[in-house]
């Protein structure tokens, strides 16, 4: 299981605009500036994203690499897919294939993706076999 991730942005605010519409639709409201000097010598300065007391993504400035990342995150229902979809299309992402069902993975798969302003690939998950009781 991964407790963090670090993407580097060419576009720190656009990125943050960006990220705060895409993932509030998912319930990943919560924001943490990192100010690098309150780590050790050359820690970047980062903007995290997270939910429920975890902060899990996070942002740094520099030189970005779309083709570098696909990061895909977890919906609760294909509802919040939806949501997440359209945020982000209306904050400037680009489609990759809009939401619907993943046959290729499995028919309980549903998911979109889409390109953020940075050029990575971005994967609005909810697989319903992980959210069964």
């Amino acid at each position: 299981m991964l407790d963090h991730l670090f993407l580097t942005v060419a576009d720190l605010r656009r990125a943050i605009v960006f990220y705060e519409a895409a993932l509030k639709p998912l319930g990943i409201v919560n924001r943490l500036d990192y100010d690098g000097r309150d780590g050790p010598p050359g820690h970047p300065d980062l903007k995290g994203f997270g939910a429920n007391g975890r902060m899990f993504f996070w942002l740094r400035q520099g030189p970005s690499c779309g083709a570098a990342a696909h990061v895909g995150f977890v919906a609760q229902s294909r509802e919040r897919v939806d949501a997440a979809y359209r945020a982000a299309m209306l904050a400037g992402a680009t489609e990759i294939h809009p939401p619907g069902v993943q046959l290729h993975h499995d028919p309980r798969y549903y998911a979109a993706q889409v390109r953020d302003p940075d050029g990575y690939s971005l994967e609005f998950v909810y697989k319903r076999w992980q959210h069964e009781d």
